[in-house]
């Protein structure tokens, strides 16, 4: 793999703007910059500002009782960690991430861990108002023994430098719907479900408990500040401008500044504590869309759709759950707000498909 770092640079300049549109072609690899040492204190930024509770990801004690050598890191800060890294190569210039497909998390991250990333560029598309346009790449985090930790497939949407361009080679990649039980599992070690203390983890209902076709209001809602996405976003070294810049996003689309759509997913994911709080680990994305844009002072709400049930081959510790969760905005969840009419509910901001595992 070989460093891409904007290919239009001037010959006298140090710095970059970033890769654009036209500079993507079919089968880019991009090493990306910089390794990132995963520590303790991440974990705490993490925790203040999303305040999720599940029991594994929080405390020594009860992982190291079921079978963890000590609590690992929340699944959704290994997957922003490595989404930041792309960033710079990747969506600098971007308008939107749009969605994501066919994540797994492959092995468990510890604090001490350091995670380092690259991307291959799979299918790109211009948008018919030729200024824009839909870039598909299949990233990856390692660890520092070479260990997958984590792999996804992510399409944004990337402005053009030059409208007048000549488009890439256009190819839209033919994605699963959903991961295959079969490929579940590999970050999550065996589990000595006599030792997990449901007391503690906050929820006495296990993998039996939850049926298909099941709907959880999460009930909480969470205000965002404006401070608050700063914080968790440069946390995860993510660059891109529509998070931070004003002056120039004072004058796009919105006149403000736009929440990183990870943002969301992980205040979805730790409101859903209330109702999957044994629900201790993602198992892989099967897809998600942003589906609306959220600004400081929303209030996010969520629930969930219990969408498949399944055991996994060769353990019989846990159980997999398949969850439809959707965040709002400014609307309580009571009423499971999805769709209307031939689109989407105007409140709703996210729809994520996932896996998760909970003991059986």
């Amino acid at each position: 793999m070989v460093p891409h770092l904007g290919r239009h640079r001037g010959e006298m300049s140090k710095t970059s703007s970033g890769n654009f549109f036209e500079d993507f072609r079919i089968g880019d690899v991009m090493r990306h910059a910089t390794p990132r040492t995963v520590t303790v204190g991440d974990v705490a930024i993490y925790n203040a500002v999303y305040g999720p509770r599940f029991a594994v990801q929080s405390a020594d004690t009860f992982a190291a009782a079921i079978g963890y050598p000590r609590a690992p890191i929340d699944d959704l800060l290994v997957f922003h960690i490595v989404f930041g890294k792309t960033v710079p190569d990747i969506s600098l210039n971007a308008v939107a991430n749009l969605g994501y497909a066919n994540c797994r998390f492959l092995s468990p991250v510890y604090p001490g861990d350091t995670l380092t990333a690259s991307s291959e560029v799979i299918g790109l598309k211009e948008n018919s108002n030729r200024k824009t346009g839909i870039v598909f790449v299949r990233s990856a985090g390692y660890k520092q023994d070479g260990t997958l930790a984590l792999e996804y497939v992510r399409w944004v949407m990337v402005r053009k430098r030059d409208e007048s361009a000549n488009a890439p080679q256009e190819h839209v990649p033919r994605l699963p719907t959903a991961m295959d039980a079969n490929v579940l599992g590999d970050a999550c070690p065996p589990i000595a479900t006599d030792a997990y203390d449901y007391s503690l983890a906050g929820s006495d209902y296990a993998f039996g408990d939850y049926n298909v076709g099941e709907k959880i209001d999460h009930v909480d809602g969470m205000t965002v500040e404006e401070a608050e996405h700063q914080i968790a976003t440069r946390l995860y070294q993510n660059t891109a401008r529509v998070h931070f810049n004003l002056f120039t996003e004072s004058k796009a689309r919105f006149g403000r500044r736009l929440i990183y759509g990870g943002h969301v997913i992980s205040l979805a994911r730790a409101l859903s504590f209330n109702g999957l709080a044994n629900a201790f680990h993602i198992a892989a994305i099967n897809g998600g869309r942003h589906v609306a844009p959220l600004f400081a002072g929303d209030t996010v709400f969520a629930w969930s759709e219990i969408l498949a049930k399944t055991d996994l081959p060769r353990r019989k510790d846990v159980g997999a759950l398949r969850v439809r969760t959707v965040a709002t905005k400014n609307q309580p969840c009571d009423g499971f707000p999805l769709k209307a009419g031939e689109g989407d509910d105007p409140a709703v901001i996210l729809d994520l498909d996932y896996w998760v595992l909970m003991p059986r």
